[in-house]
């Protein structure tokens, strides 16, 4: 069997944490995820490959950085709101 070269991140703000793993083929982002340890599975709202969307049974592919997604801090609709409503000077 092929081995898979992946990378797993989760970052924050001013921070991140990554793991650069070896996998076997047939690896799913579960699999990524279980072996990166990287902990703080309290903040994962979700997963993404490159920034699309997947789930813990996706296969990866070499190369892929799967991506841990934390949770919105705010509604994107209010804060464009609140944007909008500081530019007219509101």
């Amino acid at each position: 069997m092929n081995a898979l070269r992946v990378q797993v991140v989760l970052a924050w703000p001013h921070r991140f944490l990554e793991r650069d793993l070896v996998l076997e083929e047939g690896a799913t982002v579960a699999d990524a995820v279980r072996q990166a340890a990287l902990g703080h599975a309290d903040e994962i709202a979700g997963y993404a490959v490159f920034g699309i969307a997947a789930e813990p049974s996706t296969p990866l592919r070499d190369g892929d950085r799967v991506e841990l997604l934390r949770p919105l801090q705010a509604d994107p609709k209010d804060a464009r709101r609140r944007r909008a409503q500081r530019q007219r000077g509101g």
